[in-house]
C-alpha cells in the first residue's frame, strides 16, 4: 500500500504539471511567484494523497487546490503591501518633512522596497513591531551579534537607497528616528 501512494502522486504530477504551471503562469505577476504556486499546489497534493481522485479527475482536483493557493498568494500579497504602505508613511514621517526636505511618499516607498527581502524584514521587525535586537535574534533564530551586524547593513543600505531617491537623511532626523517610537512602540 504505502508503494501506491507515491506511484499515485507521480501519475498525477507527471499528468497535471504542465496544465497547473500555466495556470499560475496566467494568474501571478512574476515566474517566482508562478513556481512558488506550483510548488505548494503539488506539496497539497503529496500531504493529501489519499483524497488525490485518479485519472483526469486528479487534475480538476488540482486545479481547486491551485485556485486555495493562489487565493491565499494574493491574499498574502495584499497583507504585504499594505504593510509596506504603512511602513512607508511612517518614513515619510520620519524622513519626509525634515527642513531640508520635502519628499513624496512614493519615492520612500521605493527606496524600502528596493531593498533585499531580508533587508525589509529587518527594518519592519524594528519599525512594525517594535522588536529589539534580542527579540528579533529568537524569531529569526539567528545570534543577537548577528542581527546586529545584520540591522547595521540593512540600515546603511536603506540609507543609501534614500539618498539615491532624493531623500537627504540628516543627524536632526536620524535623532528623531531613535528617539521618536514608531505605531505599536513604547
Amino acid at each position: 500500500m504505502d508503494d501506491e501512494r507515491p506511484a499515485k502522486f507521480e501519475a498525477a504530477y507527471n499528468r497535471a504539471y504542465g496544465q497547473i504551471t500555466a495556470y499560475a503562469a496566467r494568474r501571478c505577476d512574476s515566474p517566482q511567484d508562478a513556481a512558488d504556486v506550483v510548488a505548494e499546489t503539488f506539496t497539497v497534493a503529496w500531504r493529501r494523497v489519499d483524497e488525490l481522485p485518479e485519472g483526469a479527475e486528479a487534475t480538476l482536483w488540482l486545479y481547486g487546490v491551485a485556485r486555495k493557493v493562489l487565493a491565499n498568494h494574493f491574499r498574502g500579497d495584499n497583507r504585504r503591501r499594505e504593510r509596506t504602505a504603512e511602513l512607508d508613511a511612517e518614513l515619510a514621517d520620519l524622513y519626509g518633512h525634515s527642513p531640508d526636505t520635502e519628499v513624496e511618499l512614493d519615492a520612500i516607498g521605493r527606496a524600502f522596497r528596493s531593498l533585499p527581502d531580508d533587508d525589509r524584514e529587518l527594518l519592519s521587525l524594528v519599525a512594525w513591531e517594535g522588536l529589539e535586537r534580542e527579540e528579533i535574534a529568537k524569531a529569526l533564530g539567528l545570534s543577537r551579534n548577528a542581527v546586529r551586524i545584520r540591522l547595521h547593513r540593512a540600515r546603511k543600505r536603506l540609507s543609501r537607497a534614500l539618498a539615491e531617491a532624493g531623500v537627504h537623511v540628516t543627524a536632526e532626523s536620524r535623532l528623531l528616528s531613535a528617539d521618536r517610537p514608531l505605531r505599536g512602540t513604547s
